[in-house]
């Protein structure tokens, strides 16, 4: 069997160890040294000749964490590795996967290029704000699904009454993932139609469906400001709603979102430590996606199906 290495850029190490840990074996050592003008240098400081290579790198902001994966995949290339795998937990730059006015960038597609020039053979991340940016990619990808550990938090849970609960999307374009739930929980789905007059910032929510009384959980890939999620969890509950949860993949929360969050009607935040929290909160739970992660290298490296550890998961989708 070839001899598998696992680096970790820094914004990642965090869950990098993690997933290392699990897997049983320890990250491989690079360093990343820095300039006085700030160019960075990764420098690995061990053999990877024909090694099988998993390279793990959260790409959100600032640019220099994707820039950083850039030139650890170009390091490894370079050093003669025989497979390359970017895991990137969080994707950035997903949002802006298509053209939606004029003049503006597809930057999905252009990271996705990058990726691949720089010398990926394959990618794996968890949900991607768009299943179609899988079609970005000319190489394999491995698109991993948070409620293969949502799901079974959920059932552990004695205190969520699951036959009051009723699934919700934000806003219409998380549906499907909302829908997804509501089947494996054989439950009702409602949808908060937002309205908006620029990014990040909601005018307004409408609810359609019916949630009196019940305990409504709320499913999204990502939040960002939280402007989207207290709001549609302040509708929620004028319109009857016994409680709210959410559960959010990538919990980004920049500007405003932790006050927001803090104040809102939300019982609870549900989260993966795909990106680091920059606050704890009371009613902030993080999950840790390092199992999936782990199990998934390791099926990669042995070339085993990556679907078998989302059998019992929402809808039964397959990767």
């Amino acid at each position: 069997m070839v001899d598998v290495k696992i680096f970790s850029g820094r914004e990642t190490s965090y869950l990098a160890e993690k997933i290392a840990e699990f897997y049983g074996q320890p990250l491989t050592d690079v360093e990343v040294k820095t300039f006085s003008d700030g160019e960075i240098q990764p420098v690995v400081n061990e053999s990877v000749r024909g090694s099988y290579v998993f390279l793990i790198q959260s790409t959100m902001p600032p640019a220099e964490n994707l820039f950083e994966l850039l030139l650890m995949i170009d390091a490894v290339k370079r050093a003669s590795a025989g497979y390359i795998t970017a895991v990137i937990p969080y994707f950035g730059y997903a949002r802006q996967d298509r053209k939606d006015k004029p003049r503006v960038p597809i930057s999905a597609r252009l990271v996705a290029n990058l990726l691949e020039a720089a010398g990926a053979n394959r990618i794996m991340a968890m949900d991607l704000h768009a299943d179609q940016i899988q079609g970005f990619f000319d190489i394999p990808v491995d698109h991993l699904q948070s409620d293969a550990i949502f799901i079974p938090y959920l059932k552990s849970r004695s205190d969520i009454n699951m036959e009051n609960v009723i699934f919700a999307s934000p806003d219409v374009g998380g549906v499907k993932r909302a829908r997804a739930y509501a089947q494996h929980f054989d439950t009702d789905l409602v949808i908060c139609d937002k309205y908006r007059e620029k990014a990040n910032e909601v005018k307004g929510i409408t609810v359609i469906g019916e949630v009196t009384g019940a305990d409504v959980i709320l499913v999204d890939d990502m939040v960002d400001t939280a402007g989207t999620l207290c709001a549609a969890a302040e509708a929620l509950i004028q319109k009857g709603a016994k409680s709210v949860r959410a559960i959010i993949t990538h919990p980004v929360l920049s500007g405003p979102a932790y006050e927001r969050i803090e104040a809102s009607q939300l019982t609870e935040l549900l989260v993966c430590d795909t990106l680091p929290l920059k606050k704890e909160l009371p009613n902030i739970t993080v999950l840790s996606v390092n199992e999936l992660f782990s199990r998934a290298l390791r099926n990669v490296h042995e070339n085993r199906s990556i679907a078998a550890l989302f059998k019992h998961t929402a809808g039964g989708r397959s990767l």
